[in-house]
């Protein structure tokens, strides 16, 4: 019943509804746009529709705001926030910048608004090796704030990197015992983990990337089935896309429940209300912009 509502007042209203890979399975089913957070951030900005609800976490909704100033931009749970966001603030990270003053910044989308408008670039997971790679060899780099995403970044670009002390709660739910555990009891499955695991999980996959990467080489790969090393709710999408092949959740512990807040009834909530809107002080977007839109351009 919720679904049908949510379906036929979206339509009626000429909204758009975008939804993280995490969201769970009955946002995804009711989503216009589902992607990674470098695809519904394009997304969001080359919308032509006035008013967007954003499902996922708050600073995916600031970025949409941010770089689409002109549209309402709403999420169902102003809550929803990301702890590994709230392991850097704009204090914290203006002293590092300045026992590295000719240092660039490079800031992890999973960041708020306000540590965004110390940066000199933004990323995401799926483009952060070509955000570093497009940096002068010669120019330091502060990385942050997800230590385990700016390791592999460096191990891949193989530069030294300034890197932040954060991580993805979420993402220390593996362990390696479990991983080979999986391997055992699916014979010729394939690894795939995001970089936000710690290396000890990197180094026995199979293969590393984000999302929206995870999507990509599971269609083209002859494998049928796939552990998948990311938040639970990745396990659906690709099975969705999928059906014929096999995904299993690395983790069945590996939950973001701040994902997880944005639930149909808030979702509908929302559609009727048009709230909560999201809102970004003028000159902290102004400040910001310049370094999402840098994220947004880099392929």
């Amino acid at each position: 019943m919720i679904k049908e509502q949510i379906l036929e007042l979206k339509k009626k209203k000429g909204i758009s509804i975008l939804a993280h890979n995490y969201q769970s399975p009955e946002i995804q089913d009711v989503a216009d746009h589902l992607g990674d957070s470098l695809a519904l951030s394009r997304t969001a900005r080359h919308l032509d529709v006035d008013t967007i609800i954003f499902c996922g976490v708050l600073f995916m909704a600031e970025t949409a705001s941010i770089l689409s100033p002109e549209k309402k931009i709403i999420i169902p749970d102003l809550n929803a926030g990301c702890p590994l966001a709230d392991m850097i603030t704009p204090g914290s990270l203006r002293e590092l910048k300045k026992k590295h003053p000719k240092a660039v910044v490079v800031t992890y989308v999973n960041s708020t608004a306000e540590v965004k408008a110390e940066t000199d670039i933004c990323c995401t997971s799926a483009n952060a090796l070509e955000v570093v790679n497009s940096i002068p060899n010669n120019k330091e780099i502060i990385f942050g704030p997800d230590k385990n995403l700016g390791s592999w970044v460096a191990s891949q670009a193989k530069r030294d990197l300034i890197l932040w002390d954060g991580f993805c709660v979420v993402h220390q739910k593996f362990s390696t015992e479990k991983i080979e555990e999986l391997r055992t009891k699916y014979p010729g499955s394939v690894v795939m983990v995001h970089p936000e695991v710690p290396p000890e999980i990197e180094a026995v996959s199979d293969v590393t990337l984000g999302t929206g990467g995870m999507i990509r080489f599971a269609g083209a790969s002859d494998a049928s089935t796939f552990i998948v090393g990311t938040e639970v709710g990745m396990a659906y999408r690709l099975k969705t896309l999928y059906p014929n092949k096999s995904f299993i959740p690395a983790s069945s512990g590996a939950v973001c429940k701040n994902m997880k807040k944005i639930t149909p009834e808030k979702l509908l909530q929302s559609l009727k209300t048009l709230k909560p809107v999201v809102t970004v002080p003028d000159n902290i977007a102004e400040a910001a912009r310049s370094a999402i839109e840098k994220m947004v351009e880099i392929k």
